[in-house]
């Protein structure tokens, strides 16, 4: 708990003014919102670039590829197939398709929460391929049949003797990946570099 809580940081209070605790400045936190508030436009604007490629290219499969024999790409070794997915990412799970859209929509309320205090770029684009993923999955759960929160999600990549996934799931498992790397690097959200 304590280690979350310092990744995620306690609210800002607006009505300080003049130093704080660590002997910044009025002027230092002015430039620290300046900087944090480019890393959040790079956040979205990696998430709103990773839903808009999972979107349109869920929208293109169920129009051309639901109900058709498998596209070969690379032979048979990787595929185009459609499919209708309850579980989670790579089809596990299928039988908690309500848990799943409530830790997407848990995922995203941590990630918004992080962006408060966001200052490196690496961090950024992580959370925002983990947003976009996330928002992606999540749309296709509380929109596709058959119902709301019930939602199967549509996936399509198949590569031989793998699960199939799509787009989405891809970007939560780079962003993943990446957050990992980061946290053995040692980096946090806010920039600082610590040695554990």
């Amino acid at each position: 708990m304590a280690e979350a809580e310092r990744i995620i940081g306690t609210p800002d209070d607006p009505e300080a003014e003049g130093t704080d605790e660590g002997g910044s400045t009025a002027a230092d936190a002015a430039v620290n919102a300046g900087r944090g508030r480019r890393k959040v436009l790079v956040l979205l604007s990696v998430a709103v670039v990773a839903y808009l490629l999972d979107l349109v290219s869920k929208m293109i499969v169920v129009a051309k590829l639901e109900h058709q024999p498998p596209i070969d790409i690379i032979g048979d070794w990787l595929q185009f197939r459609a499919i209708r997915n309850a579980g989670a990412a790579f089809g596990f799970g299928e039988a908690f398709t309500v848990i799943f859209t409530i830790i997407a929509a848990g995922v995203i309320v941590v990630i918004v929460r992080l962006a408060r205090k966001l200052y490196s770029l690496p961090w950024a684009i992580a959370l925002g391929l983990l947003l976009g993923g996330a928002l992606g999955n999540l749309t296709d759960r509380l929109f596709r049949a058959p119902g709301v929160f019930e939602g199967a999600v549509v996936d399509f990549i198949a590569p031989k003797h793998f699960a199939v996934f799509n787009l989405a799931d891809s970007a939560i498992v780079c962003g993943g990946v990446l957050i990992v790397i980061l946290s053995f690097k040692g980096l946090d959200p806010d920039g600082t570099v610590h040695k554990d």
